[in-house]
C-alpha cells in the first residue's frame, strides 16, 4: 500500500490538467482531458475528483488507477463487445478510436442503494415505486440485492457541457428515437453481459460489483464500449467478506469506491446543492488508498507509485509513441 506520507507529499502536485502542444484543441470532461487527432482520441485521465457533478479537488494517483484499471477491463471484455482502446502509452494516457458517443448512459444496478438524487434508493425511500419506468415492490430495504439487475438509463451530455445527467426510461429512449430501437436493444444486451462478467470477477477477488455505468459510441457503424469500465469512479464496489454481517447489523456495507466520498459529504449535509465542504487532506489520503486497493484487488497486480509532477513524463511518453 502506498504510504500516507507519499500521498500527502504528492497532493500539491497532483495532475489537475495538462496542455499538450501541437495536437489541437483541448477538451475537458469531469476528470479527463482529451485531444482529437483525426480518427484517434488522446485522453489523459487527471487526478481531478468529481462528485455531485462538480469538481471537489484532486486525489494523487487516482488518474493512473482509473486509466490502467479501465485498460485491464477493456482487454478482459473485448470478446463481449469491441471497445475504443488502441494503446496505453503512459499510466495516465489512453489512445483510442474517436467514436461518436451515443447520448445515453447505461446504468446497471444489482442492489438497491445510493445517496445521489439519481439513485433508485433516493426515490424509493421517498415512496416512489415506478422508477426509471421500472416497477419496484414494497418492502425492499437499502443495500438489498435485487432479484435481477436492472438498467436505469440517463442522458449523457457532451463532455464539458454544463448539462447534468437526467433520468430516462426505455420507452422514452425508443419512442423519442434518442437511440434507434435495434441499437438500444444491443446496448441493453451487452450491458447486462458486461455486468455479469464484472460481478463474477469482482466476487472472485473479494468485491461485490453493486452497480456501474457503461458508455457507448459508434465507430465504422459498429457499437463500441468507450470511456471507462468497472472503475471506482464508474462503479460501486463493496467488500464481499463483511457484506452480510454489516447488513444484519443495519450498517452501511464497506465500500471501496466513490460512494465513500459521497457518504462523507452527505454526513455533512451536502448532496450537491450550494457550496460543498472542503475536501480535507485526510479524506484525500483515504480516497487515494481506496482507489489503489481496488486496482490491486481486481487486477492482482501491485500498483506502482511514481513521483509528481508527471506532466513532463506524459509528454515524453507521447513523443516516444509518435503522438507529440
Amino acid at each position: 500500500m502506498v504510504q500516507p506520507k507519499t500521498i500527502l507529499n504528492s497532493l500539491p502536485k497532483a495532475l489537475k490538467t495538462i496542455d499538450l502542444p501541437g495536437i489541437g484543441k483541448k477538451h475537458q470532461g469531469k476528470v479527463r482531458d482529451f485531444y482529437v487527432l483525426e480518427d484517434k482520441r488522446v485522453t489523459v485521465t487527471t487526478d481531478r475528483q468529481s462528485a455531485f457533478d462538480i469538481i471537489l479537488g484532486t486525489i494523487p494517483f487516482k488518474g493512473a488507477v482509473l486509466n490502467q484499471l479501465a485498460a485491464f477491463w477493456f482487454e478482459k471484455t473485448k470478446n463481449i463487445v469491441p471497445n475504443h482502446m488502441i494503446s496505453v502509452p503512459d499510466p495516465n494516457v489512453l489512445v483510442s478510436k474517436n467514436c461518436k458517443p451515443v447520448p445515453v448512459e447505461m446504468v446497471v444496478r444489482g442492489y438497491l442503494s445510493g445517496v445521489t438524487k439519481t439513485s433508485v434508493w433516493y426515490s424509493y425511500e421517498k415512496g416512489e415505486r415506478e422508477i426509471y419506468g421500472i416497477t419496484f415492490p414494497d418492502g425492499l430495504k437499502k443495500n438489498q440485492k435485487l432479484p435481477q439487475p436492472v438498467i436505469t438509463p440517463t442522458t449523457h451530455p457532451e463532455a464539458g457541457s454544463a448539462k447534468h445527467d437526467e433520468r430516462l426510461t426505455r420507452g422514452e429512449i425508443i419512442k423519442q428515437k434518442i437511440v434507434e430501437k435495434k441499437l438500444y436493444e444491443q446496448m441493453e444486451k451487452v450491458s447486462l453481459e458486461l455486468f455479469t462478467v464484472g460481478q463474477k470477477w469482482s466476487e472472485e477477488h473479494g468485491l461485490i460489483l453493486v452497480d456501474t455505468k457503461y458508455e457507448f459510441g459508434i465507430y465504422d457503424d459498429k457499437l463500441m464500449l468507450i470511456d471507462e469500465i468497472h472503475t471506482p469512479d464508474s462503479s460501486r464496489f463493496w467488500i464481499a467478506e463483511t457484506y452480510n454481517d454489516r447488513i444484519k447489523q443495519k450498517l452501511e456495507p464497506e465500500n471501496f469506491d466513490k460512494e465513500y466520498l459521497r457518504l462523507w459529504y452527505a454526513k455533512r449535509g451536502y448532496r450537491g446543492d450550494g457550496t460543498p465542504p472542503k475536501l480535507t487532506e485526510e479524506l484525500a489520503v483515504e480516497l487515494s488508498q481506496r482507489y489503489i486497493k481496488t486496482y490491486e484487488m481486481l487486477t492482482g497486480k501491485k500498483f506502482k507509485p511514481f513521483t509528481y509532477p508527471i506532466e513532463d513524463r506524459i509528454k515524453q511518453n507521447l513523443k516516444q509513441a509518435g503522438i507529440l
